[in-house]
């Protein structure tokens, strides 16, 4: 049966006042936060150095440029275009001749109505060269997960978690693959759908948590190693690095609710505008990104983008970028992508159209499945319920 739209309309009603009470406590956190990022944009350089070299600890992001010489911590873009026509001639200046590329993934989880559990996984990734000299690149590498895949028998590993484990490694093996074998790194400009501080294992388990973190030192080594620039692009972002150095900085923010750094920075930013660098000084799982041979804890920067009408984009990259004075060119070939893209990086989009799986592929996919197992003489049991949605759909 379908929902009933008056109800919904009058629960709504009735618990409005939740909406405007959550509403204005946010305002006043962030009224408060903005207040503490205007007075650490100006503290004086040297001042600010000074403080900073006493924080022995984690304070969330460390800049590696001067706050005072921006606008209300803003690096103003000041891209303007009367038209399309034009943006798009500013587009073709900074990315003829430049190679982007991009990853990204799909699944289909294993189902509790088919026994034995079974998963798929799709990649599927988007190559442009920009350039009439040659065409752009758009293919697929897909995976099955059989039930010695899926851990059976150990429950304590849900297998939703293990699927998208496994996606994870399979979109980083690919960036890295293509690294390897760029031919241009000064030229290229490779995308990670994603955080490269993978924040979001801190709660899993010691072995999961090592695996993803292996998989992005992985990537970033590879980034480092062969020279070619590397974004992870979060589209959007609830980090909270910025404002946990506020805290550090100023006692006015130390027990208000907390705001993100994308809410901090919106009021200030247009189309194109960016902060500084920060090197992201974050606790957790950020002191496990290390190797026998290198430290990578340090290594990754960011920077927060203003990509369209909604919070900047939060941009987290090698800081061999920063190091090499690359980071300027790289930002606009960002901006030319998202220009393309309408809001959000072409390649990025691209890559996703290419890897989605449909609704249509998941019958096709449980079809081959039958199929094989029937002339294998393997065993499959459907549920009565997916059998009845099968017929029904």
């Amino acid at each position: 049966m379908a929902i009933k739209p008056s109800q919904i309309q009058a629960i709504l009603q009735n618990k409005r006042t939740h909406f405007e009470t959550f509403e204005k406590r946010q305002q006043s956190s962030l009224d408060i936060y903005q207040t503490a990022w205007q007075a650490l944009c100006e503290t004086p350089k040297k001042k600010l150095d000074a403080w900073l070299a006493r924080q022995n600890g984690t304070i969330g992001a460390r800049p590696l440029a001067s706050l005072s010489d921006t606008e209300q911590g803003i690096h103003r873009s000041r891209l303007q275009w009367g038209n399309r026509e034009h943006s798009l001639q500013w587009v073709n200046e900074h990315l003829q001749g430049i190679t982007t590329f991009a990853v990204d993934g799909s699944q289909i989880f294993p189902s509790k109505d088919l026994s034995p559990p079974i998963a798929l996984v799709q990649i599927g990734w988007f190559e442009n060269p920009h350039t009439s000299a040659a065409d752009y690149t758009k293919d697929i590498e897909l995976d099955v997960m059989t039930p010695r895949d899926l851990e059976l028998g150990d429950t304590s590993k849900p297998l939703d978690r293990l699927v998208n484990k496994h996606r994870f490694r399979m979109e980083i093996r690919r960036l890295v693959e293509y690294i390897e074998q760029v031919s241009d790194p000064e030229h290229c400009l490779v995308f990670f759908d994603g955080a490269l501080v993978a924040t979001f294992a801190d709660a899993y388990e010691d072995e999961d948590r090592k695996e993803y973190v292996e998989a992005l030192i992985s990537l970033l080594e590879a980034s480092e190693e062969y020279r070619v620039p590397l974004v992870g692009y979060v589209d959007t972002s609830s980090a909270h690095d910025l404002t946990t150095l506020l805290e550090h900085h100023s006692a006015s923010v130390a027990a208000i609710p907390k705001v993100t750094d994308a809410q901090l920075l919106n009021r200030y930013m247009q189309w194109g505008d960016c902060t500084p660098i920060f090197q992201c000084d974050r606790t957790g799982i950020l002191a496990e990104y290390k190797t026998r041979d290198k430290d990578y804890s340090d290594r990754i920067i960011f920077s927060y983008l203003k990509t369209n009408q909604g919070p900047p984009a939060r941009l987290e990259m090698p800081r061999w970028l920063h190091k090499a004075g690359i980071i300027d060119r790289v930002l606009n070939w960002v901006r030319a992508e998202i220009i393309v893209g309408g809001g959000y990086p072409y390649a990025i989009e691209t890559a996703d159209q290419t890897a989605v799986l449909q609704t249509n592929d998941r019958q096709i996919f449980f079809r081959i499945l039958q199929d094989w197992a029937s002339q294998e003489d393997l065993q499959l049991r459907w549920s009565r319920k997916m059998m009845s949605k099968l017929r029904r759909r």
